[in-house]
C-alpha cells in the first residue's frame, strides 16, 4: 500500500483536486491510500501558516503529493510558508525536475506532443535558490537586485532528465538558453549540454536562444519533441506551449527528484472563476496519472503504470467525445467541473 498525501490549496484547488483524488481512487483499486495534508490559505486561517511545519513532515513521509493551485504571492507578511509554500517543498524535498507534458487536443487542427523539462530549484526564483534568506533584496528603497544561481551540478542533473526522456520518446532534444547575454550562467548549461549530448548518440540535440525558440513553438510547435531550459525559460515557454493546447487546463506537470515526486498541475488558483464549478480538472487528473507512473518506476510496481495509463485512457477518451454538454467552458463547452468529473469516472469504471 501507498501513501499518497493530497492538499486542495487555494482557488480553484477544492474544486479540481477531489476529481483527481476520486481518479486515482478508482483507478489504483486499493493499493493507494490518499490522506489530506493543509497547506495555502486554509492553512494559514487555522494555523498561521502556508505552510505548517507538520504538513510538511507528513508530506516528506509519504509516497508522493498531490498539491492544488496556491495563491502564490497573496500570504500576509510574516507568513513563514511565503511567499510560495509550493517553492518551499520543492526546495525542501529537492524536487529539480518540473516535467510539463503537453499535447494538442484531438480536435485541432495543429497536432503536437512534447514535454518540457523545467530546472525547478535554482534560477532566479528568489523563494528557493538560497539556502537561507531571499535571492531577492532592495539595498536601498529605489534599488532592487535578483541573484540568479546556475550551477554545474544543478544543468547536469536536469540534462540528465532531458536526455533521458528524449531517448525514450522521439529522440530530439532541444535546449532554451540565452547565453548571448548570460554568457556565464546559461553559458555553463551550454557547456554541460553539449557535453553529455556526446553520450546520447541516439538523441538529436539542438539549441536555440529562448526568445527565437519562443517563436519556432508558436509557429510550429509540432517540430519538438523534448525542451529542456533553465527555471524561468522553463516556466514561460511551458504557459506558451499550453496556450497553444488551447488552455492551461489540459496543462499538467510533476515535480519530480530522485526520491519524491509532487503532482501539481500548470495552472493556477484562477480566482476569476472559484466557486462557479467551471474549472476543468484535466490538468489536476493528469498530473496525479504521473505521479503514479513515477511511483510505478520507482517501485516496480505495474499496477500503477496501468492505473495511470487508465486514467489518461479516460481522459483522451472524453475529450475525443467532445461532448459540449461535458466539456467546460475553457473547451468551448458548457459543461461543468461535475460534467467532467463524471465522464472521466464512468470511463474509468468501463475500463476496469
Amino acid at each position: 500500500m501507498y501513501r499518497v498525501a493530497f492538499a486542495e490549496g487555494d482557488g480553484i484547488g477544492p474544486e479540481v483536486v477531489p476529481v483527481a483524488v476520486r481518479c486515482v481512487r478508482e483507478a489504483a483499486e486499493g493499493s493507494v491510500e490518499l490522506f489530506r495534508v493543509d497547506v495555502g490559505w486554509s492553512a494559514y486561517r487555522s494555523r498561521g501558516s502556508s505552510l505548517p511545519r507538520d504538513s510538511l513532515d507528513a508530506i516528506s513521509a509519504a509516497d508522493g503529493l498531490i498539491l492544488g493551485p496556491l495563491d502564490v504571492g497573496s500570504y500576509p507578511p510574516g507568513d513563514p510558508g511565503s511567499p510560495s509554500p509550493s517553492g518551499r517543498i520543492r526546495r525542501a524535498l529537492d524536487l529539480y525536475a518540473n516535467i510539463r507534458p503537453i499535447r494538442s487536443p484531438p480536435w485541432s487542427a495543429r497536432q503536437f506532443d512534447l514535454v518540457i523539462v523545467r530546472e525547478n530549484v535554482e534560477g532566479m526564483y528568489a523563494d528557493r535558490n538560497m539556502h537561507a534568506g531571499s535571492g531577492e533584496f532592495m539595498p536601498s528603497p529605489d534599488v532592487a537586485l535578483a541573484v540568479r544561481v546556475v550551477t554545474r551540478r544543478g544543468c547536469r542533473r536536469i540534462l540528465r532528465v532531458g536526455f533521458e526522456l528524449a531517448s525514450s520518446r522521439r529522440g530530439g532534444l532541444a535546449l532554451a538558453h540565452k547565453a548571448n547575454v548570460l554568457r556565464m550562467s546559461d553559458g555553463m548549461m551550454v557547456e554541460e549540454a553539449r557535453s553529455m549530448a556526446a553520450s546520447y548518440p541516439g538523441v538529436r540535440y539542438s539549441e536555440a536562444l529562448v526568445d527565437a525558440l519562443a517563436y519556432e513553438l508558436a509557429v510550429d510547435p509540432g517540430r519538438f519533441d523534448v525542451i529542456v531550459a533553465p527555471n524561468e525559460w522553463g516556466d514561460v515557454l511551458s504557459n506558451e506551449a499550453a496556450g497553444l493546447a488551447g488552455s492551461l487546463g489540459l496543462a499538467p506537470s510533476l515535480n519530480a527528484g530522485d526520491s519524491f515526486a509532487m503532482a501539481q498541475a500548470v495552472h493556477g488558483s484562477a480566482p476569476d472563476i472559484a466557486g462557479r464549478g467551471v474549472a476543468n480538472p484535466v490538468a489536476m487528473v493528469l498530473s496525479a496519472a504521473m505521479l503514479l507512473e513515477w511511483i510505478s518506476s520507482r517501485r516496480g510496481d505495474r499496477r500503477l503504470l496501468e492505473a495511470s495509463a487508465s486514467i489518461r485512457a479516460a481522459v483522451d477518451g472524453v475529450l475525443s467525445d467532445r461532448d459540449p454538454g461535458v466539456l467546460t467552458p475553457d473547451l468551448g463547452g458548457h459543461g461543468s467541473t461535475s460534467s467532467m468529473e463524471s465522464a472521466i469516472c464512468s470511463r474509468l469504471a468501463r475500463g476496469r
